[in-house]
Parts: structure tokens; C-alpha cells; sequence
């Protein structure tokens, strides 16, 4: 899939991209309260993780590269929600864009391959945790008909603080 706003393409990722997506989620591991893990991670650490993110099914992952260079600009997953098995037709979504790719529309790109992938998907829920403050994954997550459905206060301890998260929910239709 190519866009037309920018010079990228959106594919499924696979084993070859690993390294690269493990250094772009180590970056909000170490920089950012944007994720709750405090340590960063090797990609054999992060294998399980993409394993458990085939190229079809509910649980996906979507790269963002740029055509020229094939450099990683970001990633989206969708995830089991939780492990139950009631809640099976439920996923998790997430967004990360690389450092200095942000602004190019990847975030917006991706969510639209992802959920493009998903429509075939025996899916009703959507759900994204945004830790606060972050407007940007707010106004991607919204322009996406997510809705707010509640905030999770002081859930999460990094950097010496706690965090407030937010909780979005969007309707999955077939």
C-alpha cells in the first residue's frame, strides 16, 4: 500500500525487521511514559512479541517504511485484548512512530492498513490505552472514531511520577 501524502509504504512486518522495531520501541521504553515498560529490550527478548503477530487473523502488525530507504517510520499492532476467551473479538491497537517521523501522516497510514486488514476479522471492539498527556494519540485515535470510555488515574509508575491512562473504545464492524 502507497500514499500519496508521503514516500511510504505500509506492509505487514516480519522477522527481518526486528532489530529495527525493537530499537524504535526501546526508544519510548527509555524516553517517554508513552509505554510502561522500564527496561529495555533485546530482539531476542521481543521475538515472542512479533511471533504472536502473524500476517493474517486479528492480531496484526503493520510496518510504515520509507520507499526509498526502507527505514522503519513506525509500526501498529492489534493485540488480544486480555486472555480470556469471552474476549476473543476484542483487540488491543496501538500506534509507534519513529523519532523525527512524526507530523508525515505514518500514525494515520498505519491505522488505516491496520483496520483495512481487520475489517474481514470476526472483530466488535477496538480498545487504546493513550498514557497522559499525549494530544497527538488523542486526535489519531479520535479522527478514527474512537471514543473515550474512561481514565485510569495515577495507573502507572515511570520516571518518578505516576501516570494517568486513557482508555478509547471504537466499534469494529463487518
Amino acid at each position: 500500500m502507497r500514499s500519496g501524502r508521503t514516500d511510504m509504504q505500509v506492509r505487514p512486518g516480519g522477522a527481518a525487521d526486528l532489530d529495527a522495531l525493537t530499537d524504535l520501541y526501546n526508544h519510548y521504553v527509555r524516553e517517554t511514559p508513552i509505554t510502561f515498560d522500564t527496561v529495555a529490550f533485546t530482539p531476542g527478548q521481543r521475538r515472542p512479541w512479533l511471533l504472536s503477530h502473524p500476517e493474517d487473523g486479528p492480531h496484526r502488525l503493520m510496518v510504515a517504511t520509507d520507499t526509498d530507504s526502507q527505514e522503519i517510520l513506525g509500526y501498529a499492532t492489534s493485540s488480544a485484548f486480555r486472555a480470556k476467551p469471552a474476549y476473543a473479538t476484542s483487540v488491543e491497537v496501538t500506534v509507534y512512530v519513529a523519532p523525527g517521523a512524526g507530523g508525515r501522516g505514518v500514525g494515520t497510514l498505519l491505522y488505516e492498513a491496520l483496520f483495512a486488514a481487520l475489517a474481514a476479522e470476526d472483530l466488535h471492539r477496538a480498545y487504546a490505552g493513550i498514557a497522559l498527556p499525549n494530544e497527538a494519540s488523542v486526535r489519531l485515535h479520535e479522527r478514527f472514531g474512537f471514543r473515550h470510555v474512561g481514565t485510569y488515574r495515577e495507573v502507572g509508575r515511570k520516571f518518578g511520577r505516576y501516570w494517568d491512562v486513557a482508555w478509547y473504545e471504537k466499534e469494529l464492524t463487518r
